[in-house]
């Protein structure tokens, strides 16, 4: 549950307090945040101070609860760096219903023009006009899995983010919380056209596959590389010559065409070429529910850029999964897998939060995280290394930008 902390929480157990620093003089703007009402000036805590009792419970993995993250406020430690005194658990549930989410979306655009531009570890990448944008949503449960699913008929689905990930910088400019329900405008298709940006090219997996949201990307001034069913129909108009370097990155073919049956008046068609480019992908074993042989399709990807190397357009959608590690990161590292709050206000603070966390983290080191160094901020956190070990392990990837 929510207010279940096992163990008491000393100071010695409090990490990477001096890291929040530098964000928070950013956060003095909040604390007049819901103040309008308090005329006799008895509010306590204020929304800079929760936010920054936020980060501290998503930088300690000690802190697992709400009820953990009142025994930290306790701590002379505690209140002296962040400048927030005691608080009840009743403050920290009551803040969620006063405190507006949207108001942390400017600190987090902030952050990240503070980050400093970051060279592809590819070069094939370097000279892409277009942002290299991941979509994709997560699943946020507000239950434990099995009475999850022994109450799967109640209106409490859970929660989903829909989040942006730019790939080169390897952060998240974007997530929205919807219900895990998937109607109307919950849906990933509807959330990613309502939002869309010029000047990107968003990597999809085949959720997003909509002939309607291409056109909508499209128009938008930006481009897409999604995955798409391999049995669509097609319409030939081009089929282009294979180089050695696309046949070396297991490009099978590479045609432009119309996708769709034109006979079709039901729904709305590409008003677009598309590039349709399959790749030979290795097969792999299936991992949990029924067991059978393992996926062994040839990709199939649908474009709209048209002027790229069928091995790049392949290299791009290749990078999609590094927003499936940032969300292995926010649930297992930063401790997003457990809700301190029920209310949606209350988890999308938690949310934006976590993604100010991260922000900090790039601004901490300097250069985008790799697989390595969420392994090493995890064991920092965890105590299982030192301060000195982590800034050692940031020395490193900083020698080796510089090389």
């Amino acid at each position: 549950m929510a207010n279940q902390q096992t163990n008491s929480i000393e100071a010695c157990d409090i990490t990477g307090l001096k890291y929040l620093d530098r964000v928070l003089p950013l956060f003095k703007r909040l604390r007049p945040e819901g103040t309008e009402r308090d005329k006799a000036g008895n509010r306590q805590l204020f929304y800079d101070q929760y936010c920054a009792l936020q980060l501290l419970y998503l930088f300690n993995p000690i802190v697992t609860s709400l009820r953990g993250l009142q025994q930290a406020s306790e701590l002379k430690k505690v209140q002296r760096k962040l400048g927030c005194p005691r608080s009840s658990l009743g403050s920290l549930s009551e803040a969620v219903r006063v405190f507006d989410p949207e108001l942390l979306r400017e600190i987090v655009g902030e952050l990240i023009e503070k980050l400093p531009a970051q060279k592809p570890q590819d070069r094939r990448l370097q000279d892409l006009a277009q942002t290299l944008t991941a979509v994709d949503g997560t699943f946020l449960k507000t239950l434990p899995q099995i009475t999850q699913a022994c109450f799967s008929t109640r209106q409490d689905k859970g929660w989903q983010l829909h989040t942006h990930f730019e790939i080169l910088r390897g952060i998240p400019v974007r997530m929205d919380l919807t219900d895990a329900t998937g109607r109307k405008e919950g849906n990933e298709k509807s959330m990613l056209t309502n939002v869309l940006e010029k000047d990107r090219c968003y990597i999809l997996d085949r959720a997003y596959e909509k002939y309607a949201l291409f056109n909508a990307i499209v128009n938008a001034g930006s481009s897409y590389v999604c995955r798409i069913r391999g049995d669509h129909i097609f319409v030939e108009q081009e089929s282009r010559e294979l180089t050695a370097e696309a046949r070396a990155a297991g490009v099978l073919e590479d045609r432009v065409g119309q996708l769709g049956s034109p006979k079709s008046r039901r729904i709305e068609h590409p008003d677009h070429p598309v590039r349709r480019i399959t790749v030979k992908v290795t097969p792999h074993p299936k991992r949990g529910g029924r067991r059978r042989e393992g996926a062994s399709q040839d990709l199939v990807v649908a474009t709209s850029l048209l002027d790229v190397p069928a091995e790049i357009i392949a290299l791009i959608y290749q990078h999609r999964w590094q927003i499936e590690l940032f969300f292995r990161f926010l649930k297992h590292v930063l401790g997003c897998r457990h809700l301190l709050s029920q209310n949606p206000q209350g988890i999308q603070i938690q949310t934006y939060c976590a993604m100010i966390a991260c922000l900090l983290i790039s601004l901490i080191t300097g250069k985008k995280p790799t697989l390595r160094t969420y392994e090493m901020l995890c064991f920092y956190f965890s105590g299982l290394a030192d301060e000195d070990d982590l800034i050692n392990h940031i020395n490193r990837l900083q020698s080796h930008e510089t090389r």
